[in-house]
């Protein structure tokens, strides 16, 4: 390849390695392919800038030089998801099953491998609209039956069908979608990428299902069964009534978050702003690497 063309490459490997990097995540081979920030090539174009390239490379894991420790704890990591998998597994489709639901999409650490101990299992609800909040209030019932089991759900990102086009176009939004696994609900996951297709300019090698699919359960009888009980009860009611309290009371509790929205359509709890501590890590990662690494100093300016 041309000198100018293995350096944007370079550069796009080494700004993927550092945006794994925050989450202490080296990655193989195929996932720097997949992962790649904003250059689209092909998986022989990636393995010859692995090989020629500053990274560092420990058994089949690659990352930032210096970082080598971290192949360990991304081992232990995924001991421990590989225990959680089943139980979010189960418990995703249980939500799955619940009225009014429409998807359930397993995101975060856990949909990586890579949880932390005593870390939430987060997921991503799709509901039918005018019923976001009721599903919210069957969705937290169930987390603290969890409970008893010793599982931590976070069902705390929940929006309406009306809400698919995501307004957070960023790297982390894209890493987001891109990495969340379906559990129910097919056919609005499909819908979902396709009207979010902005995360191409970001990920142009992740389209299509992730790689750790799931089956999804197709919309159950039962849960038909359910929403036809549910609709003799006074359910817009109480859907009015726990929309206002909740989205008084937790824009008053997140008010400080700029991450957090809260509306008909979108119930999005992140007090802790992952997204912008994760931009600021990743400036920081680029900032730091770039003096000693000059093909990269390219990216400062792309992150």
């Amino acid at each position: 390849m041309p000198a100018n063309i293995t350096n944007k490459l370079t550069q796009a490997i080494l700004h993927t390695l550092s945006y794994s990097d925050i989450f202490d995540y080296p990655l193989t081979a195929p996932e720097v392919h997949q992962y790649l920030t904003r250059v689209k090539a092909s998986f022989e174009e990636v393995t010859q800038a692995l090989e020629d390239g500053p990274m560092s490379r420990t058994d089949n894991y690659f990352t930032l030089p210096g970082r080598e420790g971290i192949v360990s704890i991304r081992v232990d990591r995924e001991a421990r998801s590989q225990k959680l998998f089943p139980l979010a597994l189960r418990y995703g489709r249980i939500l799955g099953a619940l009225p009014y639901i429409r998807m359930v999409a397993l995101t975060g650490s856990l949909a990586m491998r890579n949880i932390e101990d005593g870390k939430d299992i987060d997921y991503l609800i799709v509901t039918a609209p005018n019923h976001l909040w009721t599903c919210r209030a069957l969705a937290l019932l169930v987390a603290r039956f969890a409970r008893f089991e010793g599982i931590r759900l976070c069902p705390n990102y929940l929006i309406t069908e009306k809400a698919l086009t995501l307004p957070d176009q960023s790297l982390y939004a894209a890493h987001e979608l891109a990495q969340m696994i379906p559990l129910s609900g097919m056919e609005i996951y499909t819908k979902m990428r396709h009207m979010n297709a902005w995360t191409d300019e970001y990920l142009p090698n992740t389209q299509g299902l992730p790689e750790a699919f799931i089956v999804a359960n197709r919309r159950s009888d039962f849960q038909h069964f359910l929403e036809i009980i549910f609709n003799l009860l006074p359910v817009r009611l109480f859907e009015k009534w726990e929309m206002n309290r909740k989205i008084k009371k937790l824009s008053r509790e997140q008010f400080s978050s700029s991450e957090s929205s809260f509306s008909e359509d979108v119930c999005k709890g992140h007090a802790d702003m992952h997204g912008e501590t994760t931009e600021y890590e990743l400036r920081r990662r680029l900032h730091d690497f770039a003096p000693a690494h000059p093909v990269y100093a390219d990216n400062l300016n792309d992150s």
